[in-house]
């Protein structure tokens, strides 16, 4: 879509996910962009009443800035589909299945992508017994930013107790040593592999507290390493179906060389706040932010 036919702007943000605030500071961030690179701009919050604001408003384009449940799932692209406005990153069926972690990792197994062990167990079989061998992770399946994460360590005696408001069905998977490592897709090309530093587990405060982690971009892991995480990260976006950007996650074990990558997760919104990974990886290709989000919303289409 051209810029010439693109005027008006609503970023969507907000919404009632458990990533709302992450989701307000990432739209915030993106219409201040947007605005310098001479779109109108219009910050919607997403409520209840979000369709008839859509409607009064008459957008060119929606920039979905929206993360977690309800934003980047398929629910709100499906409704974009519905009113026929042209949207940015992923459509209904990418986003839908790549916020099921379970899904998202079948369609990687099949793909030939290399992932850890997991299944989905209730709450009441987690609480009583290890469902697998520790150490393993316990986490939604369904949510993204580290959100309800639990570690159970390898000379865990019990299983973990879980807080009361968890989910009734979650993910246990295998705990993959090793380094942090992610690597941000921008249509059809892999951009550069960042490090992720931190003291503790990469948490939600790690992600989007300041000084709560430190990136390093480029990644200073060997060539190979960063080249099949480009490739493992190109891929993954082509097995999903996304479309516009994307970011993959990894876990590396160096002492296995290429053959200790773990794919985690494939984030169909990634984050653009202060913090966020995604708009270093433009940066470090050329992108200022603004040219990185024009770019965004230039890609934006229905039917995607």
């Amino acid at each position: 879509m051209s810029s010439r036919t693109v005027q008006n702007v609503v970023v969507l943000m907000g919404g009632p996910s458990a990533e709302r605030e992450v989701s307000l500071s990432t739209g915030r961030e993106c219409a201040k962009a947007l605005r310098t690179e001479g779109f109108h701009v219009a910050e919607l919050d997403a409520g209840e009443d979000v369709v008839e604001r859509l409607k009064a408003l008459a957008p060119d384009v929606v920039f979905n800035a929206l993360h977690g449940r309800w934003g980047e799932d398929g629910c709100i692209q499906g409704l974009l589909e519905w009113l026929r406005i042209p949207y940015t990153h992923s459509g209904v069926l990418a986003s839908s299945t790549a916020i099921d972690k379970e899904r998202t990792k079948a369609l990687y197994r099949a793909h030939g992508l290399p992932v850890a062990e997991s299944l989905l167990a209730g709450r009441d079989e987690i609480e009583a017994a290890h469902v697998m061998p520790p150490p393993y992770v316990v986490k939604p399946y369904n949510e993204g930013s580290s959100v309800g994460i639990y570690i159970v360590n390898k000379d865990a005696n019990s299983p973990p107790k879980l807080a009361a408001d968890a989910a009734q069905v979650l993910m246990v998977e295998a705990f993959a040593p090793g380094r942090e490592l992610t690597c941000t897709v921008m249509g059809k090309a892999a951009l550069g592999v960042t490090e992720i530093l931190t003291d503790g587990w990469y948490d939600y405060e790690a992600k989007y507290a300041a000084g709560g982690s430190r990136h390093i971009c480029p990644a200073e892991v060997p060539e190979e390493i960063t080249e099949a995480c480009r490739d493992f990260a190109l891929r993954a976006h082509q097995a999903l179906g996304c479309k516009g950007i994307s970011r993959t996650d990894f876990r590396w074990d160096d002492s296995k060389g290429a053959d200790g990558i773990v794919l985690l997760e494939t984030n169909t919104q990634p984050g653009m706040t202060p913090t966020s990974l995604s708009p270093e990886h433009a940066e470090h290709a050329g992108y200022s932010f603004g040219a990185f989000c024009r770019w965004i919303v230039e890609d934006a289409s229905c039917g995607r």
